[in-house]
């Protein structure tokens, strides 16, 4: 088996709903971050990257018929290229850079791009088809920017209600309180201001042409105690998720160059990290956010390292209390070593691009720090998880 290494990564500023890059199509997004990605590698002949896999979780409007292929081609990449699109909802991009990595173990291709992108600003409504001809009835149509729609009447009630209330499922069962909730969120704007500033995106973010956004806009660096205690609960009159302690809805894509040692050495790329453990699970859909729990405990078992090992850790905050569920379940962890650099809740959360981006700024992170173990994860509704463990 061949090693596979994070050889880059980018990303595009993630850009708030209706906001920034809401005039941009997710075809073209992932474009634009496919040929940034190429081209700032000289050596690299477009040519012999063997495949692309993107993830998407809608494919409903204009990322529709296989948007990988689509960002091929509108890259300007030979027509020789190919590409398919992958589909684990929130956790698709890095669903993509796991079939990446898989595919240059196993020696089938030696380079490979993998990322992910997501319009939420763009999403279509959509119109089922009726039962018979020439309906006199109203129709109904359905929202795809997120959540349930069009639900199958044999799936269990519990099952499908909506992410946020799963969020105060999580809340209740793990007694997680609305001032932890607003404090884990108020760290992740904090964090992920400071980062900014710092510079330590540079690298990793390339903004969209033709638009004025260079930061991730759903970071409020002004953000406080206050004014995040100040929001009223969403989803239940009496309880503790906000709009200020959940992910936002938001645009953006991301992309991996994922290869072996002798691809790396053909492009004159210094590996960022080596992919160096996997990790898939499934709990009740209603509790979707713990899916990270047991999928990063298999990616660390078979990476062979554990907890204690660990330098850096992403975990997309998909919600404050999905994020301190994990945590209660992780008790060998050091939250501090979590999102450093701030998390989805300040950064965004485009869902199909997420997994991509978590991984991507992981592989910069532990790089800037001169090496370590490092673990990217995410949670994925109706009740999944996956993991990556990255060597540096």
């Amino acid at each position: 088996m061949n090693d596979s290494y994070v050889l880059d990564a980018v990303r595009t500023p993630f850009g708030r709903y209706g906001k920034g890059l809401a005039g941009v199509r997710p075809d073209d997004l992932a474009a634009h971050v496919l040929r940034a990605l190429t081209g700032r590698h000289d050596r690299l002949d477009p040519a012999t990257i063997e495949d692309v896999r993107f993830g998407d979780a809608n494919g409903a409007g204009e990322d529709n018929r296989n948007v990988a292929r689509m960002a091929v081609l509108l890259a300007g990449l030979p027509t020789s290229v190919p590409g398919a699109t992958v589909n684990r909802l929130c956790g698709s991009g890095m669903e993509a850079a796991i079939d990446a990595s898989r595919t240059v173990q196993v020696g089938d291709a030696e380079l490979v791009v993998a990322g992910g992108v997501e319009s939420m600003s763009r999403a279509p409504w959509v119109l089922p088809k009726p039962e018979g001809a020439y309906p006199r009835g109203h129709g109904t149509l359905h929202s795809t920017t997120l959540g349930w729609r069009m639900v199958n009447p044999e799936m269990p009630e519990r099952w499908t209600i909506a992410l946020g209330e799963s969020a105060e499922v999580l809340a209740d069962r793990y007694r997680i309180d609305r001032e932890a909730q607003d404090a884990f969120a108020l760290r992740s704007h904090q964090r992920a201001a400071a980062a900014w500033d710092a510079g330590l995106f540079d690298r990793e973010v390339v903004a969209v042409p033709g638009t004025d956004v260079t930061r991730d806009e759903s970071v409020r660096a002004n953000s406080s105690a206050e004014s995040l205690g100040g929001l009223k609960p969403v989803f239940r009159a009496d309880g503790t998720v906000t709009a200020g302690n959940s992910s936002p809805l938001n645009d953006g894509a991301a992309a991996l160059l994922i290869g072996s040692e002798r691809a790396a050495d053909r492009i004159g790329a210094e590996p960022l990290a080596r992919i160096a453990g996997r990790g898939a699970a499934g709990v009740d859909p209603d509790v979707f956010g713990i899916g990270p729990v047991r999928a990063a405990e298999i990616a660390l078992r078979r990476a062979g390292i554990g907890w204690g090992d660990l330098a850096a850790v992403e975990l997309n905050e998909a919600f404050a209390a999905q994020s301190l569920a994990c945590f209660a379940e992780w008790p060998e962890l050091d939250p501090e070593l979590v999102n450093v650099q701030g998390g989805a809740i300040a950064i965004g959360h485009p869902l199909g691009a997420s997994g991509a981006r978590v991984l991507g700024s992981l592989a910069h992170q532990l790089r800037r720090a001169g090496g370590g173990w490092g673990l990217a994860t995410i949670c994925i509704g109706v009740g999944q998880g996956l993991a990556v463990v990255l060597e540096a």
